[in-house]
């Protein structure tokens, strides 16, 4: 781990979490929670095995991941965040809010996309306006592997999977559904963009931002 050799608070946190990769790392974990190794390369398309190996002994010094070892049949290496780690997520909230303008343009030619990572915007910018009404659960389809966004005590939260009834039901490009969800696309714009929405629009109506996030 290189060090800026500066005495000042930033410049020591940037030892820690500014290399390549390593915010990545940490948006990983905090999505996904304690995982194997072999979960982090899928989600971290492009980085070597070796380059991932040492960030990861790079977080576990810092004291920002722990390790353990996961008992049969797993029998693997489990990381997860320590609570230091943890106190990274406002920052990345942060990081994904400033950059959202520089995904405007949509995706560049190679770019990669995991649908968990559709989690972000959503638990960043959705919150439930109607929190007095029965909770709504709403489907987000990008690919193959489908997320649920869920109502609860005011907020919206976000994870991998299928609701068993949703309430309304979203099929678009992750350019477009990052604009419904961030407020950059009112919902006629994005149907002719190509979203397609099934079931009650009031559902998404409830949590879309009203305007475009203050950035």
């Amino acid at each position: 781990m290189r060090s800026y050799g500066q005495y000042c608070a930033l410049a020591k946190a940037l030892d820690v979490v500014g290399d390549r990769w390593t915010m990545l790392i940490v948006r990983e974990l905090l999505l996904r929670g304690p995982s194997r190794y072999t979960d982090l390369r899928n989600g971290l398309p492009g980085i070597a095995t070796n380059l991932l190996a040492e960030r990861l002994r790079d977080l576990e010094r810092a004291g920002v991941i722990t390790r353990e070892q996961a008992p049969p049949p797993i029998a693997t290496n489990i990381f997860r965040l320590t609570e230091r780690g943890e106190a990274l997520r406002p920052v990345l909230d942060a990081l994904g809010r400033w950059g959202v303008p520089y995904m405007e343009e949509g995706p560049a030619p190679g770019d990669e996309f995991r649908e968990r990572w559709l989690a972000w915007p959503a638990e960043l910018f959705l919150e439930d306006r109607e929190p007095e009404l029965p909770p709504v659960a709403i489907e987000l389809w990008v690919g193959e592997e489908p997320m649920v966004l869920r109502t609860a005590g005011g907020e919206v939260h976000a994870q991998v999977g299928r609701a068993e009834r949703p309430d309304a039901v979203l099929r678009g490009t992750p350019h477009v559904i990052l604009g419904v969800l961030s407020g950059q696309l009112e919902l006629d714009q994005a149907r002719e963009r190509g979203l397609v929405l099934e079931g009650d629009e009031r559902a998404l109506e409830r949590v879309q931002p009203q305007a475009a996030p203050a950035l």
